[in-house]
């Protein structure tokens, strides 16, 4: 019996639905992507997720940090653009089918994460069938390209912007990954749809505290609107889990917005790639 695959909603529009064209684009960006080595273990690693034409660029830098590397999970953490009542999101699937092939869901640590929060009084995790969520799927060709081994995939959608919940979440996620070969990716956007100084200003401000690693701020920013990140919920999560690993530092790759790629400046949307490291 086959697997049941979650069907890309996405493949064709906001990445190219052929194999071996995705490919070439995928490391096409990664290609591209020049920083000094980073001096430490990348724990996770932060990435844009609009369509590959506009984030694509600042996608490989976040990739490229853990090009060539195995682990055998990789958490992905993002919003959830449409509306639900549930706190946590996953697809009710085996895998996801992309273009370059299947990513297999790693259910005993979906289960293993599920008993972690309900000890710990946190939220369940409710699955959900065809979903339209491209904020988590945009992420895993990259993956597929970078990664050497036969790894699993722990899908989170984050609903809840609760930030105590949050930190419930974090603690069973870096609970669950402990001791394995993991990563975690959180995927996000920053600033959605304001001309590109007020973009390049809001996103720098709220930048500034990632790389701080200020975590309880960035809510701060994003309450007073002097910052935001549409995946924030995913971002803090993944940092305090990122935290609990030992990571301890937080390294700006690459930021840009998508009027950097159109060259229309009056609305743009803010893109920034990074990695957590741990470097004691």
């Amino acid at each position: 019996m086959g697997l049941n695959l979650r069907p890309s909603p996405i493949a064709g529009t906001w990445y190219s639905g052929e194999r071996k064209a995705l490919a070439r684009d995928v490391d096409g960006f990664i290609e591209a992507a020049q920083f000094p080595p980073l001096l430490g273990e990348v724990i996770a690693v932060i990435a844009p997720h609009a369509g590959h034409e506009y984030s694509g660029p600042v996608a490989g830098y976040s990739f490229a940090a853990v090009r060539g590397s195995g682990p055998d999970v990789v958490a992905v953490l993002s919003p959830f653009h449409s509306y639900h009542h549930a706190p946590l999101l996953t697809p009710a699937y085996d895998a996801y089918a992309t273009p370059v092939g299947n990513v297999v869901i790693d259910k005993a640590a979906l289960d293993h994460l599920e008993k972690t929060l309900e000890a710990a009084g946190g939220p369940g995790i409710t699955r959900i069938s065809n979903d339209p969520e491209h904020s988590l799927e945009i992420e895993l060709p990259f993956l597929q390209r970078v990664l050497t081994s036969d790894w699993k995939l722990l899908p989170l959608m984050v609903c809840t912007h609760d930030a105590p919940t949050l930190r419930i979440v974090a603690k069973a996620l870096a609970d669950v990954l402990r001791g394995r070969k993991a990563l975690m990716v959180a995927s996000t956007d920053l600033s959605h749809y304001k001309d590109q100084q007020t973009a390049l200003t809001m996103d720098r401000a709220l930048l500034a505290q990632v790389e701080k690693y200020e975590t309880e701020t960035l809510f701060d920013l994003e309450r007073s609107g002097r910052g935001s990140a549409c995946g924030l919920a995913a971002l803090a999560t993944v940092m305090w889990a990122a935290r609990d690993l030992g990571a301890d530092k937080i390294e700006i790759l690459r930021h840009a917005t998508s009027g950097d790629i159109t060259g229309e400046f009056f609305s743009v949307v803010g893109y920034a790639g990074a990695a957590i490291l741990k470097t004691q």
